[in-house]
């Protein structure tokens, strides 16, 4: 492995024999139209590390160009990254492939490139002469973030939106409603944010009985604010898809809409876990939903939409008039079958607008709608039956897919929340279970990994719970070849200085870090 570092590991990596280019004030980018937007981030980002200025250049005159050539034979996604003494050339199929191309160049130079400003005295900047030639593995490279428990302002989700683009994932499944909030402004039903944004209080850790810290919590994205976080990620190549839980996790709707449920007025959720509250599965109910679907689907782009299907309680159901009628008119079995019959009208609802359904793997509970994707989180049962039954799966299973668990057995652990799950355990997990390879796994879209916030209640506290461990997922979903932890482990303590540019507050790993044992290295120190 060469001095340099990259992460996730890509596909082919080969050295030059040039001693590499010198960038320096006169260094000029230049770009085809395909490759613009890559070209005005790039600029940004080197410049502000570097305090370059990197104007454009003029085809030839250019020492780093970007070019789209569908014809390359690079696939999907795929880059080729070349760098001499000439310049640096990257050739993407597709806008996407650029950009990757673009973000592993940047990889290429010292963990300073990732700063927001120039260190002063600063020498130079070389990138090394390299060949590399890179595409992903699966096309559903994700991260669930929950800002329904914890809302996350703005400028918090679109830094950590550059931390995806710069692990080269490329979903962003925003979880925006539950018990505990609403947090997507809906104009033709404004109390779900007047009152369903804000809570009383928060419950604190997990014990029982429970404790909470008294302290009201709340927030939302106004609709111009979802326009822009969405433009944002796609500039990067992200998708956001996102969730609007039904029929359980929806307290805080039914505070803002008592009608909507099935018992008494309730307030916004502080609890943590299962809310036996539901919605009520009347005529009235599913139109609300799709005046709120109709909203969302104007904000949000994605062709999968979830409607989350989760941990929907049967309690209220079975003394419902309302649902035990609906249960006899629609000739169902019982209440499990309710709830696949209120997912299957929104099912038809998006596919009749061109879009799919996304949902947890309680879906396939009572029969799987016919379009819908399924996100196998109870393990990898959900996944492999919807996959046999011919439907497409998101694999995320809570033993090696949540980062709210655990990082260690340590008594000192912050919330010592499910089992240990350490980086090794998410680097070594294979998205694509066994009982999948000989048949089936082409039904595996991809993975993902959910951070679910009970327990971050601040964008540092989210830090230390993704990273490391969302650096080594990444290599999971981008790396084809076999990976073993022991290659990855120095990459990812090199990979961790460029964390500490941007200032992300990630749990060290255990074992010295590189520039520990260097305490010389200019510009950087040991971690307090």
């Amino acid at each position: 492995m060469p001095a340099f570092s990259l992460l996730p590991r890509p596909a082919e990596l080969a050295t030059g024999a040039y001693d590499g280019l010198v960038l320096t004030p006169s260094t000029r980018i230049d770009a085809d139209s395909a490759a613009r937007g890559t070209e005005a981030w790039l600029r940004a980002e080197l410049g502000a590390a570097t305090g370059l200025p990197f104007p454009r250049g003029d085809g030839e005159s250019a020492q780093i160009r970007l070019s789209v050539d569908a014809a390359a034979g690079l696939g999907t996604e795929g880059y080729r990254l070349i760098v001499d003494g000439e310049g640096a050339l990257i050739v993407g199929n597709d806008p996407a492939g650029v950009f990757y191309g673009a973000q592993t160049l940047r990889q290429l130079l010292p963990p300073n490139a990732f700063r927001r400003a120039p260190l002063a005295g600063a020498a130079h900047w070389t990138l090394p002469s390299v060949r590399v030639t890179d595409r992903p593995r699966f096309a559903w490279r994700g991260c669930m973030l929950d800002v329904a428990r914890h809302f996350m302002p703005k400028h918090g989700l679109l830094r950590f939106i550059d931390l995806l683009a710069m692990h080269k994932l490329n979903v962003l499944h925003l979880h925006l409603t539950d018990d505990q909030g609403w947090r997507v402004e809906i104009k033709r039903y404004p109390r779900l944010t007047e009152v369903g944004a804000w809570r009383a209080e928060s419950q604190v850790g997990a014990g029982q009985p429970p404790v909470y810290d008294g302290r009201p919590h709340g927030g939302f994205y106004t609709q111009d604010d979802i326009r822009e976080i969405v433009a944002y990620a796609a500039a990067r190549h992200i998708t956001v898809v996102p969730e609007i839980d039904i029929p359980g996790h929806s307290q805080a709707a039914i505070a803002a809409y008592p009608e909507l449920g099935e018992g008494d007025p309730v307030d916004v959720g502080r609890d943590w876990g299962v809310i036996e509250t539901v919605l009520n599965v009347s005529d009235t109910t599913l139109d609300f939903y799709r005046g709120v679907f109709d909203e969302v689907l104007e904000l949000f782009p994605s062709r999968y939409v979830c409607v989350g299907g989760d941990e929907c309680p049967k309690k209220q159901w079975r003394t419902s008039e309302t649902a035990q009628r609906r249960i006899r008119e629609e000739g169902l079995a019982d209440e499990d079958e309710l709830q696949s019959w209120f997912i299957r009208q929104f099912d038809a609802y998006l596919a009749e607008r061109g879009r799919r359904l996304l949902g947890w793997d309680e879906i396939l509970e009572g029969g799987l709608a016919e379009g819908a994707t399924v996100l196998s989180w109870r393990g990898t049962e959900g996944g492999i039956a919807a996959a046999r039954a011919g439907h497409d799966v998101v694999m995320c299973p809570t033993a090696t897919s949540y980062l709210d668990y655990r990082q260690s057995a340590d008594p000192d652990e912050p919330v010592p929340v499910g089992t240990v799950l350490t980086t090794a355990d998410v680097y070594t997990a294979d998205p694509v279970p066994p009982e999948l390879a000989a048949s089936g796994a082409d039904r595996v879209l991809g993975a993902q990994v959910n951070v679910w916030t009970e327990h971050m209640d601040t964008p540092r506290s989210v830090d230390f719970m993704v990273f490391p461990r969302l650096s080594a997922f990444a290599e999971t979903v981008w790396t084809r070849d076999t990976r073993e932890y022991a290659e990855f482990w120095p990459r990812l303590r090199d990979h961790l200085r460029r964390l500490d540019a941007l200032g992300v507050e990630y749990r060290p790993p255990a074992g010295p870090l590189p520039w520990q044992r260097r305490p010389g290295v200019a510009g950087w120190s040991p971690r307090s």
